[in-house]
């Protein structure tokens, strides 16, 4: 961890305790940007107030306490009692050029948390034989990234792609599928378009309601053989959720995904344990009946008419819901996964069920306090009109359709702007362009607020979009590839070609030691610092990704990066440099690049070669 601020901290929390005492050690200095020097601390405001002294005065004990030799070259007090801190030149450097060498492993190398978790993140969870549409983009894409963050830096991460493959519906989807054969041109739709499988269905059974012996009859006896363990039904509905994971893994594909089979840990994981949950629950007095239903009534919960809200874990009819899977689940993740912390990246609106499973969990002491559970809302995808994303018939987007128009519209930008490229490069980028741009786009947004989904803005060049990072990625590597130094930089576990311009040759001490540049970076004009300060909030900028659960955050740091670099590079030469300051320059250019393509992974994202 370079990173400059973080560094200053515990010296500056020493110099409160001196000042003021050690019980104040711990106090917060309350770091923040400064418009006059690097960074500022403000802690001395409310030290003043303790203490019975000026702001001035307490900051100056401050100051007077304060060993930052070597650190910093101008610390003054300003205002009523800021602190501002700017950083030596040479300390920069040295921590920059510490920074460089490690990012020469893989680009996404970085500082593992000092506490690393065992985290369950519950992400996805796509319906069988029902289409996924844009509503589960997000949900897919917020929690892909924040699954990479964490591995990223240390955790151990146990993806969960919580599936609804159980229930009465399919009841309906295997009678269904049993009637139209299952190599009939229907039975196919479960892969190529579910929604119309799921809809030829339920026409099916919404027409033959009153039949006595008809399709809706046959449906929900065939319920109960499925959850008697019927071995003809059970079969059937194990090929019916074998066909909807082709089709969802042509979508996680598609986005670039990390979910596999491997990761589905669907409602029917469960079925086995429902009953005996429940009567755990009602023998402990934790869940009792209420309009013939066994219900648990959490603390702190009501509903409109002031009345304890029911959370139902086995219905009336003797059936269960969404409440007792949830249950068993939360359960199953603490006892057999023995997670330090469970994430649900979930829709927004699920946000009061899931606080009453959590309660009702650490109620029976399934959720014990050492475990964090922790709802990651997802906020709604919108259209133009400011409503919930629909096509114009009225539907749900369909997601594939949506991404095969990204990669188009992205496609048609490219065949206009680099024809010189050919038909496979064009085609690649193209795929890499559209498919980040979405991507970026949900991320880049507040996970638990709600955007405008906008082709147009998602592909421009400028703003904070994913083609604007990932052109500021394109153009570093360019400037490399003219140079004679990219080969390796991000291809090869992060590191340049042996024997280029400011790297060591193989084989050397040198290249055994730092499997990076030999030539170190020096800081010397303001474009530079500027860049290279943020290049060093990397490791922090991700470890509060981690702790806020907002990947966001790291969009914003690509963002300015790509920022710092182009002003950087206006302002700064490098092909045309002079030599020793060129071979800096080329070093800082790798860095900036590893750490785009670096963060872009973590998001998700790919880097083009070319745009």
């Amino acid at each position: 961890m370079n990173n400059p601020a973080e560094l200053v901290v515990p010296r500056v929390q020493a110099a409160i305790a001196t000042a003021f005492g050690e019980e104040f050690r711990q106090t917060d200095p309350v770091v923040r940007p400064s418009q006059f020097a690097d960074i500022q601390i403000n802690a001395a405001m409310a030290l003043a107030k303790k203490a019975g002294l000026p702001p001035r005065d307490a900051a100056a004990r401050i100051v007077d306490a304060l060993n930052l030799d070597g650190i910093c070259s101008s610390v003054e007090i300003s205002g009523p009692g800021f602190i501002n801190l700017s950083f030596d030149g040479t300390w920069i450097e040295e921590l920059l050029n510490a920074e460089s060498v490690q990012a020469a492993s893989p680009a996404t190398a970085v500082t593992p948390a000092a506490t690393p978790q065992r985290v369950v993140v519950d992400y996805s969870s796509p319906n069988v034989a029902k289409e996924m549409h844009v509503g589960h983009l997000r949900t897919t894409v917020v929690g892909d990234s924040l699954v990479k963050v964490l591995e990223a830096l240390g955790d151990t991460v146990i993806r969960q792609n919580h599936i609804g493959d159980w229930g009465t519906p399919f009841g309906m989807l295997i009678e269904h599928w049993l009637e139209i054969g299952e190599d009939s041109p229907e039975a196919a739709l479960l892969v190529e378009d579910p929604s119309a499988f799921y809809q030829a269905a339920r026409a099916k059974f919404d027409a033959s309601a009153t039949d006595e012996d008809g399709f809706a009859t046959r449906a929900r006896l065939r319920v109960v053989a499925l959850q008697g363990g019927d071995q003809e039904t059970f079969a059937v509905w194990q090929r019916l959720v074998a066909q909807s994971k082709r089709y969802f893994n042509a979508i996680y594909s598609t986005l670039g995904i990390s979910l596999t089979d491997d990761h589905i840990a669907g409602e029917s994981s469960y079925d086995a344990h429902l009953a005996q949950l429940c009567q755990e629950l009602e023998e402990r007095g934790l869940a009792r009946i209420s309009d013939g239903a066994l219900c648990t009534f959490p603390a702190g919960f009501t509903g409109r008419d002031g009345q304890p809200l029911p959370l139902i874990i086995r219905k009336s009819d003797g059936g269960y819901g969404y409440g007792t899977t949830d249950l068993a689940t939360i359960r199953y993740r603490v006892r057999d996964l023995a997670a330090n912390r469970i994430l649900y990246v979930v829709g927004a609106p699920q946000n009061v069920h899931l606080r009453m499973v959590m309660a009702s969990a650490r109620d029976a002491g399934w959720l014990p306090e050492t475990v964090e559970a922790v709802h990651v809302q997802i906020g709604n995808v919108l259209g133009e009109d400011g409503k919930i994303l629909k096509s114009r018939s009225g539907a749900p987007v369909k997601l594939m359709a949506l991404l095969e128009e990204a990669v188009d519209r992205a496609r048609a930008v490219i065949d206009a702007s680099r024809p010189e490229l050919s038909e496979a490069e064009r085609a690649v980028t193209a795929r890499q362009v559209g498919i980040g741009a979405v991507k970026y786009a949900d991320l880049s947004t507040g996970h638990d607020t709600e955007y405008v989904f906008d082709f147009d803005r998602m592909l421009a060049l400028s703003g904070n979009t994913g083609p604007y990072v990932q052109y500021a990625a394109a153009r570093i590597r360019s400037i490399l590839r003219k140079a004679g130094v990219l080969e390796g930089i991000t291809g090869d576990g992060g590191r340049p070609a042996a024997g280029a311009a400011g790297t060591p040759a193989a084989g050397t001490p040198e290249a055994e030691a730092s499997g990076g540049p030999a030539t170190a970076i020096a800081v010397v004009e303001p474009a530079e610092r500027a860049l290279a300060l943020h290049l060093l909030e990397f490791d922090a900028t991700l470890n509060k990704v981690r702790d806020a659960l907002e990947p966001h955050r790291l969009c914003g740091y690509l963002f300015e990066l790509a920022q710092l670099f182009t002003t950087f590079y206006d302002q700064c030469p490098v092909l045309k440099a002079e030599e020793s300051v060129r071979d800096s320059r080329l070093a800082l250019c790798a860095l900036a690049l590893r750490r785009l393509s670096g963060g872009l992974e973590l998001l998700g994202i790919e880097t083009p070669e070319n745009m």
